[in-house]
């Protein structure tokens, strides 16, 4: 005979066994969102057994006369090409204008007086996983009771510097100065990638994105500092991406300056073939089909065109790079070239690569000055391989996606356009998502005022909302 309470009990077993299948799952899952802590050494030769040496000792830029006079050498002593008629920046830094800049490197342009600039901002240095890390760390001027400021740290790329944020930084630290209110005041913390400016370069293979997150998660935490808001484009929008996937408690939000998405399915693909024509079927705004197509001129021809320095520097970036050290007019070349096409492809029909539409030569040559005189530029450039060599798509942080609060500030004249519908699948809670007016790669260079508002509004709805809370 069938009996009803076996069929009940049968029937609830199955429950249980599939809800444990369904809650296993689901939390089996959520553990592997989040990505290991990696805890390298990068020191010269063995590890030592003795315990890492964790003060924060302040830090000052000092240039000797021997260093400069080497420099103003090296400059007068300079073989110049010329350069084709009507060239512009179509073929790299236009030669002709780069014998003015060298002009006012040698005789206008006072580095004393930047370094005066550079040390304004308290900077400091701390070992790390073996390698000394330097970063400056600006703390409100004044702040209003009963508020306290919020620590965000602020991450560069190539081939810029910390001093990128010199000019956004007062805007975060004193809004109300600025007429941006005094709701949000912020304590910011702009470290040098290791290998970059007064970074120590690491000493071993394989320092990658995610190494350069973990020694910024234990920078913050050794600041004091266990819930932060993290902020990057270019390479800061990789390691700051990888620091909300490492450490997604302690991220309160995630703001992005540039946003990439490495791994593309089907749906993508159709939406490069068919957006333009069925925008709305892939979720495309009117912005984002403006920027993109036609497909074939502005993503594959323009990476195709604007790639060629980062093959090399994933492949043999110590080859280039050494002649880029021994050099300061190679350098300035090479880095100037990036200033005027990132800035807006359109600068390559000018003779001047519209190098100071949006800078000035002096803080140009400022940001020059840090690669030269910590001769970086190498350890910099092998950044591309450490995270490259393997191939796009199959390190473990492409898999996984941040599920943390993260805001979107998508500037026009970035190389490459990342559409909301593409970077939602990466960001699963974009709160925030803003086509700016203008600007392009180096946003809190070019338009602080811009991306500090952007910012403000974006700290400002996860605050509102709680939304940190609610991962």
């Amino acid at each position: 005979d069938f009996c009803p309470s076996l069929a009940g009990t049968m029937l609830l077993e199955v429950f249980l066994v599939l809800g444990t299948l369904l809650i296993y799952f689901l939390f089996s899952k959520r553990k592997e969102e989040t990505l290991p802590f990696k805890d390298g050494w990068w020191g010269k030769g063995q590890k030592p057994v003795t315990k890492e040496d964790t003060s924060v000792r302040p830090f000052k830029v000092e240039t000797t006369e021997e260093e400069l006079s080497d420099l103003f050498r090296r400059l007068d002593q300079a073989r110049f090409t010329e350069p084709l008629e009507n060239s512009c920046f179509h073929y790299g830094t236009n030669l002709v204008h780069l014998r003015k800049v060298v002009s006012y490197w040698k005789n206008q342009f006072n580095w004393k007086k930047q370094v005066e600039v550079l040390n304004k901002y308290p900077q400091f240095k701390t070992k790390i996983q073996g390698i000394d890390i330097h970063f400056v760390h600006v703390k409100p001027p004044r702040l209003p009771e009963g508020q306290a400021a919020k620590p965000l740290l602020m991450v560069h790329g190539w081939p810029g510097s910390f001093y990128e944020f010199y000019k956004i930084i007062p805007l975060l630290t004193d809004p109300a100065s600025h007429g941006l209110g005094d709701e949000h005041i912020f304590e910011v913390i702009c470290p040098s990638i290791p290998g970059y400016g007064f970074s120590e370069a690491p000493h071993k293979k394989g320092f990658n994105s995610v190494s350069a997150a973990s020694v910024f998660y234990e920078l913050m935490l050794r600041l004091g500092f266990s819930e932060f808001y993290t902020q990057g484009g270019d390479w800061g929008w990789l390691i700051c991406t990888n620091l909300a996937q490492i450490a997604p408690n302690h991220v309160k939000g995630l703001h992005l300056n540039m946003a990439s998405v490495s791994k593309l399915g089907l749906p993508h693909l159709l939406s490069v073939l068919l957006g333009r024509y069925f925008p709305g079927l892939f979720g495309f705004q009117d912005e984002d089909v403006r920027r993109m197509f036609p497909f074939l001129k502005k993503g594959l021809y323009r990476i195709l065109l604007e790639s060629g320095y980062a093959h090399i520097q994933a492949t043999k970036p110590d080859t280039v790079g050494c002649g880029l050290n021994d050099s300061p007019v190679g350098l300035a070349a090479y880095i100037l070239e990036k200033f005027s096409s990132w800035t807006d492809l359109e600068f390559q029909n000018l003779e001047d690569g519209g190098l100071e539409r949006k800078f000035s030569l002096d803080d140009l040559l400022t940001n020059i000055m840090i690669y030269w005189v910590s001769g970086c530029i190498v350890s910099s450039m092998r950044f591309y391989k450490e995270n490259l060599q393997k191939g796009i798509g199959t390190q473990k942080h492409e898999k996984l996606t941040v599920q943390v609060p993260t805001g979107i500030a998508s500037f026009p004249n970035e190389i490459l356009h990342t559409p909301q519908a593409w970077a939602k699948k990466k960001y699963t809670n974009i709160v925030s998502f803003h086509f700016m007016p203008r600007g392009g790669h180096f946003a809190a260079f070019e338009e602080p005022e811009l991306l500090a508002k952007d910012i403000l509004q974006f700290v400002g709805k996860v605050e509102k909302e709680q939304l940190w809370k609610k991962k």
